[in-house]
């Protein structure tokens, strides 16, 4: 035989009445939108005038009054709220100033024309790509454009090594720099 037994759950305690609920707020009208205010104009000040000299002889229905009377002082616009301080301004590139072989004291002689390209009527435009080191010395030389002839593009390069160069700059300060030679090799 089994015996059962409900229990039943205790009662639940008082709970404190809940709060009121707040009163809906009132309707408040909207506010103007504020109105641009106009930039003060600046005051224009009344240019300085000599000063008047005394007649020896006045005329008879002349005005009399002093030749020291200071003009009315001007009544000024209230000062504008100053404004916020502006942001720094980033600070400016450094200043660079490329390699150059163009200085005349530099007496950068021509390449030589290689004596078999003048036979064969060989010409062209070599472009070379020059690393110049902070002494204005030539350390790498590669060739950026080729005249289309071997020998052409040797003799640029033969002549280019034994040049000197006026060193690029960065802020005054001479710096390694590539540079950009272009060679012409045209038959007079």
């Amino acid at each position: 035989m089994v015996i059962a037994e409900f229990i039943a759950p205790p009662a639940p305690e008082p709970q404190p009445p809940a709060p009121p609920p707040p009163a809906p707020p009132t309707p408040q009208p909207p506010k103007p939108t504020p109105k641009p205010t106009p930039a003060p104009k600046p005051v224009q000040k009344q240019p300085v005038l000599p000063k008047a000299i005394a007649d020896p002889t006045p005329a008879p229905n002349a005005p009399t009054g002093t030749l020291d009377s200071t003009p009315a002082p001007v009544k000024e616009a209230p000062a504008a709220p100053p404004a916020p301080p502006a942001p720094p301004a980033p600070p400016a590139p450094p200043a660079i100033q490329l390699p150059s072989s163009n200085a005349a004291y530099l007496n950068n002689p021509r390449p030589s024309y290689p004596s078999i390209s003048r036979r064969m009527n060989e010409q062209g435009k070599v472009v070379l790509r020059v690393y110049i080191d902070d002494q204005g010395q030539p350390q790498q030389i590669e060739i950026n454009k080729s005249s289309g002839y071997d020998r052409l593009d040797k003799a640029a390069i033969d002549a280019v090594k034994r040049w000197k160069f006026v060193p690029g700059k960065r802020n005054g300060v001479p710096e390694g720099m590539w540079n950009i030679v272009p060679i012409n090799f045209v038959l007079e």
